[in-house]
């Protein structure tokens, strides 16, 4: 039996283009071609299990293997296997049945996987690397005979009798010259565990040499030898296939240190698990974050039915959850999946709100169940809650039950209990209730204090992800504003209808006034004489709280561009009711009012961080002076 024949399409040579196109993604041949083998077994056993197949299933696996000298690359299971005109059918015919479509829109094409995808071009990414692809394959039907095939990459082929002795497939790839590459053990390995690692059937890869007992030598002693065993490259039954009931939190522990072998043990894990209206298995792991504002790509890892897609899930997976760790795998998502695919799918927009349902709910369960175990872990969870609370409307909803605030004593609350706790020294005169938060406690600690003696809580928001939490919570709280403790004045900083009475009189306040701004060198600082109470500091720095959250976002790259360019403007308070105020009014020596005054405003500066280099060094040699 021989034949000869032509692949029916229009184009004289598709396979260039094929190269061309696919060049960059060159390696996922083995994906494709392991993939097939793959399936090609499952089938044989399903066959079985229905009666359809009465002959011995044997050991069932897919065998990787290349042979540098010969150039070769074979992949070969113990599947299904094809008849001549079976091969004909879907190698030569349904392969090609797009290949016409696929010349004439290959040009829009946005990647390799969009064309393999739509094209079902998957077996003839083979000729990436080869210039000649061989098929050898035995049919499980009885009386079967066997066949091969072979192309060089023209449209041309030949069918004839095979050499195959049992059921099954080999694919040959005769390896092209500019590929090379991955006639190398480590390179092929390499490939593998990033595709096949989970995949269902068995795959071998090369022999490795393991000790064997081998009896007793003469004395009675154990006898070993060395033997060549199958080495056995993949997890056939990784934890997300399994049962929840019937694993145990250690079995996901050793799952998330075969995936992050180098990362801490996570804090808790969500089992995904659901089969309508979509299919969905899965694993994600809340790592341990550190309270840095960076979202670490490619952690979690898309799979269709245990066969590796991709790691960028970016529309599979809402964005604040690309945070957590783990594997998704799901058959309704094709193997050759692409961007534009992900972006348009309706599955996919469901199978994300489906995620942030279960996140969601997993939070909710775990701060009902043990509050102090969530309170425990806020400073590592967090992040993600509020993340989420800002980018999506409904996790919001279910967020606000129990997203965490917590003040400068290290207590937490929930959004309605916070409310609770500060409304009645907190509300100013407009009836406006004011949350004030500090940025970095020990820096912010004398306005900290003040607050706290005027009876004022305070929030520690020190995250960089906080400034736009903050933008929401105004947003979504009914006449709730927040404000950075050093925002202003304690007196001030909540506005009320009680004052506290003057002791200077205008005249008196213009010459403090007067004698300050001569004093104080810093350009961007207003000057403005306060009547405050008797026990604040003698001068406060603050910055505007609109002004501070503008030049905050446009840090943040949030599209305040014109504030981030802007200098930094202070108000100096002066209190007028300060002793030492009073002492630099009353002293004659404009000199020694000046180096007062000068004292003053850089104690202010240094109650803040805001004191450095030779200005500190100036400070320091005055003080040493008055002293």
């Amino acid at each position: 039996m021989q034949e000869k024949g032509t692949i029916s399409i229009h184009t004289e040579n598709i396979f260039p283009i094929i190269k061309k196109f696919l060049y960059s993604d060159n390696e996922i041949f083995l994906r494709e071609l392991v993939a097939n083998a793959v399936d090609a077994t499952q089938k044989i056993k399903r066959l079985s299990s229905l009666g359809e197949f009465k002959g011995e299933l044997g050991e069932l696996k897919v065998s990787v293997s290349f042979d540098e000298k010969n150039k070769t690359i074979t992949i070969s299971d113990n599947g299904l296997g094809m008849t001549a005109e079976e091969i004909k059918k879907y190698i030569n015919q349904i392969a090609f049945s797009g290949a016409t479509e696929f010349v004439e829109k290959f040009k829009d094409a946005k990647d390799a996987n969009e064309i393999i995808g739509k094209f079902g071009l998957g077996f003839y990414s083979a000729f990436m690397v080869a210039d000649q692809v061989e098929i050898q394959s035995l049919s499980y039907q009885e009386n079967a005979e066997p066949a091969r095939w072979i192309c060089d990459g023209s449209t041309e082929f030949e069918i004839s009798a095979g050499n195959k002795t049992t059921r099954g497939t080999d694919i040959i790839l005769h390896v092209n010259e500019d590929s090379k590459e991955f006639l190398d053990k480590s390179k092929l390995g390499q490939i593998l565990d990033k595709y096949c690692k989970f995949l269902p059937i068995p795959v071998q890869f090369g022999t490795r040499t393991e000790s064997q007992p081998d009896g007793e030598d003469q004395d009675g002693k154990p006898k070993y030898k060395s033997v060549e065993v199958d080495n056995i490259i993949n997890n056939t039954s990784p934890i997300w296939t399994k049962s929840p009931s019937d694993l145990k939190d250690e079995d996901y522990l050793e799952f998330y240190r075969e995936l992050y072998p180098f990362s801490e043990d996570p804090l808790f894990w969500i089992h995904l698990n659901v089969d309508y209206p979509f299919n969905l298995t899965g694993v994600l792991y809340f790592p341990k974050v550190k309270n840095e504002f960076e979202i670490q790509k490619n952690k979690i890892r898309l799979f269709s039915r245990q066969v590796f897609i991709t790691d960028e899930v970016k529309d599979v997976v809402p964005e604040f959850l690309m945070l957590l760790h783990g594997v998704i795998d799901s058959p309704d998502i094709p193997l050759n999946v692409s961007r534009s695919f992900l972006q348009a799918d309706s599955a996919v927009k469901k199978i994300n709100s489906y995620i942030t349902k279960k996140v969601a709910d997993k939070l909710s369960s775990l701060f009902k169940t043990d509050r102090k175990a969530f309170e425990e872990k806020w400073n590592d969870i967090g992040l993600f809650v509020k993340y989420g609370m800002i980018s999506e409307e409904k996790f919001y909803e279910k967020g606000k039950d129990f997203v965490l605030l917590n003040n400068t004593n290290n207590e937490y609350f929930t959004l309605e209990e916070y409310s609770e706790k500060v409304k009645a020294a907190q509300t100013d005169k407009n009836d406006t209730l004011v949350y004030l938060y500090a940025t970095d406690a020990e820096k912010q600690d004398s306005f900290i204090q003040s607050a706290n003696k005027k009876g004022y809580d305070v929030l520690l928001m020190n995250s960089p992800i906080d400034p736009h939490f903050i933008s929401q919570l105004e947003q979504k709280l009914e006449k709730t504003a927040l404000k950075r403790v050093d925002a202003d004045v304690a007196d001030k900083i909540i506005s009320k209808d009680d004052q506290t009475l003057a002791v200077l009189n205008d005249e008196e306040k213009e010459k403090v006034k007067s004698i300050f701004e001569k004093a104080i060198v810093k350009p961007n600082m207003k000057v403005v004489v306060e009547s405050l109470n008797p026990d604040e500091l003698p001068v406060i720095v603050t910055m505007d709280e609109f002004m501070r959250r503008m030049k905050d976002m446009a840090k943040l790259g949030g599209g305040m561009g014109f504030y981030g360019t802007m200098p930094d403007n202070y108000n100096v308070a002066i209190n007028g009711n300060h002793k030492l105020i009073g002492k630099i009014l009353q002293t004659q020596d404009e000199a020694e009012q000046a180096q007062l005054a000068k004292q003053a405003f850089d104690l202010a500066l240094l109650s803040q961080g805001m004191l450095t280099g030779s200005e500190l060094t100036e400070f320091v040699n005055r003080s040493v002076s008055l002293i």
